[in-house]
């Protein structure tokens, strides 16, 4: 198997995009989670408790959804160096650990939607009740 030096260059915008996405949405959430400690601290209410540990655990899977996306863009140009210096074997497995990288980042990614849906779901069902 061969390997271009452009190969893993192409995984540079995907991957940028993907991270500027994944800051977007931990800021949206550290913004919610700000309003919520206020909203608690004014009334303490249970609900908002649970509400501000289920950002809690979502903006842990942002971190590490950011920290895999690094990692893949890291291996991506770090494969191109090798590959640039003609180390083919070893940048052809950095690609694909990068690669691999991408594919946990975007996995972590569906869990967190996943738990964003069902919270909104959860928080929806209150008008459906009445």
């Amino acid at each position: 198997m061969t390997l271009n030096i452009e190969t893993p260059a192409l995984l540079f915008s995907a991957t940028s995009l993907i991270l500027l996405a994944y800051t977007n949405r931990f800021l949206t959430i550290a913004q919610i989670v700000r309003g919520l400690k206020k909203n608690y601290e004014e009334q303490s209410s249970k609900t908002i408790l649970l509400q501000i540990k289920n950002l809690n655990l979502r903006i842990t899977l942002i971190r590490y959804m950011q920290l895999f996306g690094v990692l893949s863009l890291f291996l991506s140009v770090f494969a191109m160096l090798l590959l640039f210096v003609e180390q083919e074997i070893i940048g052809i497995y950095l690609f694909g650990l990068s690669l691999l990288s991408l594919l946990i980042s975007l996995g972590i990614s569906f869990w967190e939607i996943s738990i964003s849906v069902k919270a909104l779901q959860l928080h929806l069902s209150d008008l459906a009740e009445n």
